[in-house]
């Protein structure tokens, strides 16, 4: 609080204030603050109304040492000054004894006869006040059911009485109700008391999360895992980070834990590390490390002990040293309340929790679904060191004919042949067939070149193949070290950014340099090899294909299909079938980028026909591939989907690293996409996306990952949108700043989008002016910051916040300015005008005109521009918003005019117009306006029959229901 309240006003200003923030410390010590600042003013009542602000700050914020405090001072003015309380204060400070014993209960050194004290104070209180005794026996059932001893006679003293108005909200009830059956071990009883609750028609400030974290196990033993995945979005969002819900954060990463959802539990786990330090409720903490523990315990039988932990703050920590940490903290408090209590019910309910077995092997809880081995760190693939030749020199001479041929399971070799040469004490055979250790190392940078390359980090890779090739010529192998350099060339001219202005671009340049390069090679290298020789060929051509690829230019074709098939004629002429792949691959290729797919399809057929044959097997997906992506291109959807399923599952056959699954899931989903499957294709986007973040491709990652966002949301599928973005947010490299500002605000921007769909308007809100005040830095991106703030303005009216949505509007006209966005500006507008008018009237009719003349300036200054509006013009949306904001400020004759423009601008539909449905509502509205705001109904009828006499005449039938409904409608009030 910057300054203490002067006036009362000002405390009562500042309490309103305060009672907007979210509870914790902020809202806590804010409110602490304004008790002790009531004190000066000697108003009792004023100082009543802080001391239960503050006593609630302190309950919702698990705080339950301190809210006692305050109710005894409560109840102390309450006891001198009665007066003072007036009917809603009174009803307040009979309420607050429950909080109180929630509170008692929640402390294990308050003595269990004290408890029951509070309980007889309570009671007779209430009698003496005359209010209804079922409160308190609530409060009395929930004690046994604390205490685990004469619950059911509770239960039955509690759950017969009939309701008060000082009961527990009825959701409350229901959960009390239901975990009374859930303890019994009654999953389906406990669940059907459960359903109002869970279906979202009993709420209250924690409800439904409270009672959605304990029916997740139940709807599991049942058979219903929809329903709890679905529940599980919803409700850990309700609960997350809070304080006083950190046993139902618990309970929702014991869900993670039990449903094979291990590593998400991990990343829910460190977005509450906050619960750690900030919850001050003993038996909220046992409930929350309980929870943790459950995972913690799973993570650990899975072997991976040794994975980073978010524990409390102040220490790094494992899986495993947290887990012990925990245990004895956990511990420690069931047995303090075991001992307050009198009974062992904390101690067994604790190992009751951490003795079950997991309920689901797998369930997808969100897009983004991860194993624990793809959250761990980042380590060499495990080797079957068994399937290797076990000397050195057999696994080198072993490595050297896989890569020779092109073999996937080279990788294995090489992985350890380099982790032996990395070892102490390597000794290199003495082999003439082995060769001198510069070659084995040229060899190990060569196979790591290759794989910068697949990468696409080309500079790395042609860096490391020269490196190599200069240990060859060591080594005195001229053929590779050639080949090595003819590599490096390709990789350098790759790295040449595009430039399609021309066909002799920079980078279209720099490949014709290297393939002239390469052809040199060839002609003075002594010696070669054939299967050297083959590579430089292979080179030249992919030198070729990629000029043509990059420049676009049809000359380019020709040369691409003469030196592929030179490749081809070598490499059958010395057996050497990757060569003979490679080059049907690239001439098939070469077809499709010439757009003669029909013939590309042609040579893919025979080359698969070919592979299946006689081989080799492991080209397969890649041939199966372009195949889809052909056939895809010849909207041959259906056949698409079967080449691109059988790719994939081939791939899943071959190494990760070779198998490409990022560009085949990729593929997949668009081909989904044509064949009408959205759900599928968000899989195979998902995929795509997360295989391409754990190659390293991060920013083909995190646009994907956008994708995969917006098309959630086209899918109504909001929660598990907001759940993906969640995850990707709090990566490392995002946390950390080291992502691309523009990426990540993408990233928000979706997500921001995706809490506005899910009805969180708080959250959006909060989310687009976090946006919308740092894009307005973007001097390089004005248009950007444009769309950002007229979004953020919409939100801000729709929460009612008029001045701050003309302040963010002002920021969306400014940076419009420089970088027009007329649809999306004017659409903000009209929407300002229509919030402003529904929600005010005629008070807000002035303000309302005003910013639909802002939209009519940007409407006239696109036309100038020739700007083609996306659906309607802006001219013709404007005018039927002015028809909408006249009849919201009641002056009818103005709405009128306004839509008679409308219409007038759309002009009549005939039989082929696009604009009837736009044109029959516009005709809807105005006779609407007439005949029941204006009481002129001959006249609306009069143009509702002309109507759909036009749209019936035109074949528009469809278009004139809802006329012939008004139409009747106004027929009855005639």
């Amino acid at each position: 609080m910057p300054t203490a309240p002067r006036t009362t006003d000002e405390l009562y200003q500042a309490l309103r204030e305060n009672d907007g923030r979210p509870y914790g410390r902020t809202r806590t010590v804010t409110a602490e603050e304004l008790a002790e600042a009531a004190e000066q003013f000697g108003d009792p009542r004023l100082l009543a109304v802080t001391l239960m602000d503050l006593q609630e700050a302190y309950a919702y914020g698990a705080e339950p040492r301190k809210s006692p405090v305050v109710f005894a001072r409560l109840l102390a003015l309450y006891d001198e000054q009665p007066d003072v309380f007036d009917a809603a204060l009174r009803h307040s400070l009979f309420w607050r004894f429950k909080w109180v014993g929630n509170a008692l209960r929640a402390i294990p050194e308050v003595p269990l006869t004290a408890l029951r004290q509070w309980l007889t104070e309570m009671r007779d209180r209430y009698e003496k006040a005359d209010l209804g005794l079922q409160p308190y026996y609530g409060q009395s059932f929930q004690l046994a059911a604390h205490t685990g001893e004469g619950t059911g006679l509770a239960f039955e003293l509690w759950a017969s009485r009939p309701r008060t108005p000082l009961s527990d909200c009825e959701a409350c009830e229901i959960c009390e109700r239901a975990r009374h059956h859930l303890t019994a071990g009654d999953d389906e009883r406990a669940l059907a008391v459960w359903e109002p609750v869970l279906d979202g028609n009993e709420s209250c400030q924690e409800e439904p999360a409270r009672s959605v974290s304990y029916a997740l196990l139940p709807l599991l033993r049942t058979g219903r895992a929809d329903r709890a995945r679905e529940l599980h979005l919803t409700g850990y969002r309700a609960c997350r980070r809070n304080p006083s819900m950190s046993g139902e954060v618990g309970r929702h990463l014991e869900f993670c834990a039990l449903t094979g959802n291990e590593a998400r539990g991990l990343e829910l786990l460190a977005e509450n590390r906050n619960l750690f330090e900030d919850v001050d409720s003993p038996l909220d903490q046992y409930d929350f490390l309980t929870g943790v523990e459950v995972l913690l315990q799973r993570v650990e039988a899975l072997g991976h002990g040794g994975l980073p932990a978010a524990g409390p703050p102040g220490r790094t920590w494992t899986v495993t040293a947290l887990r012990t940490e925990l245990r004895g903290r956990a511990d420690d408090l069931a047995a303090r309340f075991d001992a307050r209590n009198g009974t062992t019910a904390h101690t067994d309910r604790r190992r009751a929790r951490l003795d079950r077995a997991p309920l689901l092997e797998t369930l997808e809880l969100t897009l983004r679904t991860r194993a624990l081995d793809d959250v761990a760190p980042a380590a060499p693939a495990a080797v079957p060191v068994a399937e290797l030749p076990e000397s050195p020199a057999a696994l080198i001479l072993r490595a050297r004919e896989l890569e020779r041929q092109g073999h996937p399971d080279d990788a294995a070799h090489w992985t350890r042949l380099r982790a032996l040469v990395a070892a102490p004490g390597y000794t290199h055979p003495d082999d003439p067939e082995v060769g001198p250790l510069a070659r084995l190392r040229a060899d190990l940078l060569s196979e790591e070149a290759n794989q910068e390359a697949e990468e696409d980090r080309y500079a790395a890779a042609a860096a490391l193949m020269e490196e190599a090739a200069a240990l060859y010529d060591e080594a005195g192998e001229p053929g590779a070290a050639a080949v090595s350099r003819a590599g490096a060339l390709v990789a350098r001219a790759e790295a040449v950014p595009a430039d399609a202005t021309d066909a002799t671009g920079t980078k279209a340049t720099a490949l014709t340099a290297a393939h002239a390069a390469i052809v040199r090679l060839r002609e003075e290298t002594p010696g070669l090899a054939p299967y050297q020789e083959a590579r430089l060929l292979r080179l030249r051509v992919t030198a070729l294909a990629l000029r043509f690829q990059a420049s676009r230019d049809e000359e380019y074709s020709a040369p691409v299909l003469a030196e592929a098939e030179l490749l081809h004629a070598f490499a059958t002429r010395h057996d050497l079938p990757g060569q003979m792949t490679g080059a049907l691959m690239i001439r098939a290729s070469t077809h499709a980028h010439s757009g003669d797919l029909p013939g590309a399809l042609a040579e893919l057929d025979a080359l698969l026909d070919r592979l299946r044959a006689h081989g080799p097997s492991w080209h397969l997906p890649r041939a199966l591939g372009l195949r889809g992506r052909v056939q895809l291109g010849l909207r041959d959807a259906r056949g698409a989907h079967e080449s691109l399923t059988e790719a994939l599952r081939l791939a899943a056959e071959r190494p990760a690293h070779h198998s490409r699954t990022a560009r085949l899931h990729a593929d997949l989903a668009q081909t989904c996409l044509a064949l009408g499957q959205p759900d599928e294709a968000l899989t195979h986007m998902t995929r795509s996306a997360e295989q391409d973040l754990r190659d390293g491709k991060r920013v083909d990652a995190f646009c994907a990952y956008t994708d995969v966002a917006h098309l959630s949301l086209d899918l109504g599928r909001e929660e598990e949108c907001i759940a993906l973005l969640d995850s990707l947010l709090a990566e490392p490299d995002v946390v950390g700043g080291e992502v691309d500002d523009r990426l990540v605000a993408q990233l928000r921007l979706a997500r921001a989008r995706a809490f506005r769909a899910a009805d969180d308007l708080g959250a959006a809100t909060a989310e687009f002016a976090a946006l919308a005040a740092e894009s307005a830095a973007w001097d390089d991106d004005p248009g950007s910051h444009a769309m950002i703030a007229a979004e953020t303005a919409v939100l801000l009216a729709e929460s009612g916040e008029f001045p701050r949505a003309r302040e963010a509007v002002a920021q969306a006209l400014a940076a419009h300015a420089h970088a027009p966005r007329y649809d999306r500006l004017s659409g903000a507008l009209r929407e300002l005008a229509r919030l402003q008018a529904e929600r005010q009237g005629p008070d807000g009719l002035a303000d309302a005109l005003g910013l639909l003349a802002d939209a009519g300036r940007i409407a006239d200054e696109a036309r100038a521009a020739g700007h083609q509006a996306q659906g309607r013009s802006l001219h013709t949306a404007l005018a039927y918003e002015y028809g909408r904001v006249n009849t919201y400020a009641r002056e009818y004759e103005d709405a009128v005019t306004a839509l008679e423009k409308a219409l007038d601008l759309l002009g009549e539909p005939g039989p082929e117009s696009e604009t009837a449905a736009e044109w029959a509502e516009c005709v809807r509205f105005a006779a609407a306006v007439e005949g029941l705001h204006q009481e002129r109904r001959y006249d609306a009828r009069a143009r509702l029959t002309a109507a759909i006499t036009l749209l019936t005449a035109a074949g528009h039938t469809e278009e004139t229901g809802d006329l012939v409904k008004l139409e009747d409608r106004l027929s009855r009030h005639t």
